[in-house]
């Protein structure tokens, strides 16, 4: 999952963002409003965290301009403001949910999961695909009940791809939310860690389940190529 991080405070931006990467998100950070409308345009999020007391453009305009362009990206405002009208307003604005500081971490996260379990229809935590097995709350996988030793990179790539089980995931596709904007496109990071994560959940005697579409991305897939 990808996620913007609004936040003018750089301390706390910066704890937002080291604890959302150690729970495997991938995270991009501004201090303002018009870079948070620009970066939510012109990037594919999951979700935004977003901070009210914004230089220039504050949360609220933010979430204006943003659902103006029929942008629906779930939003979670953060504000040291405690009042009932702040909120309000905020969720009158477009925001999906709010967070009064100073919070608790395990609550920010808690409130995030369940913002990305709002679309369509709700995803389940646990995901199994043949004997692979997917916990996507508790970061860990099996295979035949075998746990599957994974890197938080690695975890993020196979919770995207077991969202999209049968369904061809291309590589724009897991470098828009698997990696933020440090990412290079010129480098082979997304090859290397597909290939890293086969090495892991195919390794013998199971049967392959992650494979290869030349030229259009990879397929986490029960169903045998024809």
């Amino acid at each position: 999952m990808r996620v913007l991080v609004v936040e003018d405070d750089p301390r706390l931006s910066a704890l937002i963002a080291r604890g959302l990467r150690e729970e495997t998100y991938a995270v991009d950070v501004c201090s303002d409003g018009t870079s948070a409308i620009t970066q939510a345009m012109v990037n594919s999020y999951d979700a935004i965290v977003l901070d009210v007391m914004l230089p220039g453009t504050d949360g609220f305009g933010v979430v204006q301009a943003l659902r103006a362009r029929q942008l629906h990206t779930p939003v979670l405002m953060l504000t040291a403001r405690d009042a009932v009208s702040d909120r309000i307003a905020g969720l009158d604005a477009g925001a999906d949910d709010y967070l009064v500081k100073p919070f608790d971490f395990g609550e920010l996260l808690a409130r995030l999961r369940a913002l990305l379990r709002r679309p369509e229809a709700v995803q389940p935590m646990l995901v199994q695909l043949a004997d692979l097995v997917v916990d996507l709350q508790a970061h860990s996988a099996t295979r035949s009940g075998v746990p599957i030793p994974l890197t938080g990179k690695e975890f993020a790539l196979l919770a995207l791809l077991v969202r999209h089980a049968r369904h061809v995931v291309s590589r724009a596709e897991i470098v828009a939310h698997v990696w933020d904007d440090n990412h290079d496109p010129l480098t082979n990071a997304v090859e290397v860690y597909v290939n890293r994560l086969r090495g892991k959940i195919d390794r013998e005697p199971f049967t392959p389940l992650l494979h290869t579409r030349r030229g259009v991305g990879y397929v986490l897939t029960d169903i045998a190529p024809a």
